[in-house]
C-alpha cells in the first residue's frame, strides 16, 4: 500500500510539474480575463464599419485593408485561421451602440478594427471597452476619443490622425496658400464635423483670420440655401464644410446659386473624400479642396497592387492604409502576448493585449512610422495633404485627386 501510495503522489507531482512548465491548456492569470482558443477553432477578429447607405465607401474601403492584412498572413495567425466577422454600424451613433452591443457579447472576439465615423465610436465605445476588448480605428479622428477629459475610454485606439492635425492643415492651407483671410464653416452636428470645424476656425483666428459664420445643418437635409444665404452675406473667401454626403454635395452644388458666394473657395475634409463625391456633385465641384490621408512610398505602392489584384480598380475612400496597420498593429500584439498550450490552446490575455497595443513604439506601417500613446493615438498627422478636385475626377472618372499640398 505504500509502494501505491508513493506511486500515486510521485505520478501527481509529475502532473504539477508539467502544469507550471506550460503542459496540456494553459491557465488564465489576466486581471480582465482571457480568450480561450481551442486547438481547433479559429482566432476571431470583428469590424465595426459603415457598410450600407451614403457612407458605405468608408468602410468597405477599411473592410478592404483588413483583409488585404490577414491575406499577408496567409490567413492564418499561430497556426490558427483568422476568422474575420463583422457589424455595419451606417456611420451613426444609433449603429455604433447596437454594433458595439453584439460584438461585447461575443466573448470569442479578441479585438475589433473600427469604427469609420466618430460618432459610431463614440456610442460604442462604452459597451467595447467595459467587455476588456481592444478597438483600433483606422478612420476617426474626433480630438475627445483620445482625450483623457473627453470619450476616451480603455481599450481604444486608433491609426488615424487626430483632426487635431487635420483641422490645423486646413487652416494654414487656407491662409498661407490661397491667402484667404475671412471663412466660413457648417457642421452635421457630429463629432467628427464639430470639432474639426473647431480646430480649423480656431487655428484661422490664430494666424490672423476671422471667422464670419459658423453654423449646422441636419443629417438628412437636403435644401442648403437658407444656411448658405446666411453665409454669403458675409463673402467669405474660404467656406469649410468637413461633413459626409450627401449633404456635402448638396452644400456645394447649391453654393453656385447663392449671392455672395461666386468667389469663395470650397473647402472639405476627408468624409468627402470619396471617388462618389465629384460625379453626385457636378461642375460645382471643380476647384473644391479636400483635406485627407495622404499615403506615399513603395510599401503603399505593393498595397495598391494587391487591391486591385483582389478586388479591382483603386480604392474608394483614403483610409484603406490606416485599417492595413491597424489590422497589423492588433495582430502583432496577439502574436506577443498569447499564451500557447501543449495542445494547441490558446489564451489571449486581454489587459496584456492592451498594455501591448500601447506599448507599440517604431511601428514601420504603410502609413508611416507608428507609436501609440496611453490614450491611444498612434498617429503622428504626417500621413495629411490637400487635394484639388478637377474636370478629371466630375467627368473622366479619374480618382483620387492629385495631392496639390502636403505640410
Amino acid at each position: 500500500m505504500k509502494r501505491i501510495a508513493l506511486l500515486l503522489l510521485v505520478a501527481l507531482l509529475f502532473t504539477l510539474a508539467l502544469s507550471a512548465c506550460g503542459g496540456g491548456a494553459p491557465e488564465c492569470e489576466d486581471e480582465i480575463g482571457c480568450v480561450t482558443i481551442a486547438p481547433d477553432e479559429p482566432i476571431r477578429i470583428a469590424y465595426m464599419l459603415t457598410i450600407s447607405g451614403a457612407t458605405a465607401f468608408l468602410g468597405e474601403d477599411s473592410r478592404g485593408g483588413i483583409e488585404i492584412a490577414i491575406d499577408d498572413r496567409g490567413g492564418t495567425l499561430l497556426d490558427h485561421p483568422i476568422q474575420l466577422t463583422g457589424e455595419d454600424t451606417g456611420c451613426s451613433a444609433e449603429g455604433g451602440q447596437t454594433a458595439a452591443q453584439k460584438i461585447a457579447a461575443d466573448t470569442q472576439i479578441v479585438g475589433i478594427i473600427g469604427t469609420s465615423c466618430s460618432s459610431e465610436a463614440t456610442a460604442g465605445l462604452p459597451a467595447i471597452s467595459e467587455a476588456g476588448m481592444v478597438m483600433i480605428s483606422p478612420s476617426n479622428t474626433a480630438p475627445a476619443l483620445t482625450d483623457a477629459n473627453g470619450t476616451w475610454h480603455p481599450g481604444y485606439y486608433r491609426t488615424a490622425h487626430n483632426d487635431l492635425f487635420q483641422g490645423r492643415v486646413a487652416a494654414d492651407y487656407a491662409y498661407n496658400e490661397l491667402g484667404a483671410r475671412t471663412a466660413a464653416t457648417i457642421h452635421d452636428g457630429s463629432p467628427y464635423a464639430d470639432g474639426l470645424q473647431g480646430v480649423f476656425a480656431s487655428r484661422f483666428q490664430e494666424l490672423g483670420g476671422t471667422i464670419t459664420f459658423q453654423g449646422a445643418v441636419n443629417v438628412g437635409d437636403t435644401d442648403m440655401r437658407p444656411i448658405l444665404t446666411n453665409v454669403g452675406a458675409d463673402s467669405p473667401d474660404v467656406l469649410y464644410f468637413p461633413i459626409f454626403e450627401p449633404e456635402g454635395n448638396f452644400i456645394a452644388a447649391q453654393s453656385t446659386e447663392i449671392a455672395g458666394l461666386e468667389n469663395t473657395a470650397l473647402f472639405g475634409a476627408d468624409g468627402l473624400l470619396s471617388e462618389s463625391f465629384p460625379s453626385g456633385t457636378g461642375p460645382a465641384a471643380v476647384g473644391m479642396y479636400l483635406s485627407g490621408p495622404y499615403v506615399e512610398g513603395d510599401a503603399y505602392q505593393q498595397l495598391l497592387a494587391k487591391w486591385d489584384a483582389k478586388f479591382g480598380g483603386a480604392p474608394p475612400s483614403g483610409f484603406h492604409a490606416h485599417a492595413y496597420d491597424a489590422t497589423n498593429i492588433l495582430l502583432d500584439a496577439i502574436e506577443e502576448v498569447a499564451v500557447v498550450g501543449d495542445d494547441g490552446t490558446i489564451l489571449v490575455p486581454r489587459q496584456a493585449l492592451r498594455d501591448a497595443i500601447t506599448a507599440t513604439a517604431g511601428f514601420s506601417g504603410v502609413t508611416g512610422t507608428l507609436t501609440c500613446n496611453e490614450t491611444g493615438d498612434c498617429a503622428t498627422g504626417e500621413a495629411l495633404g490637400i487635394y484639388e478636385i478637377t474636370d478629371a475626377e466630375v467627368s473622366g472618372g479619374n480618382w483620387p485627386p492629385a495631392a496639390v499640398w502636403t505640410p
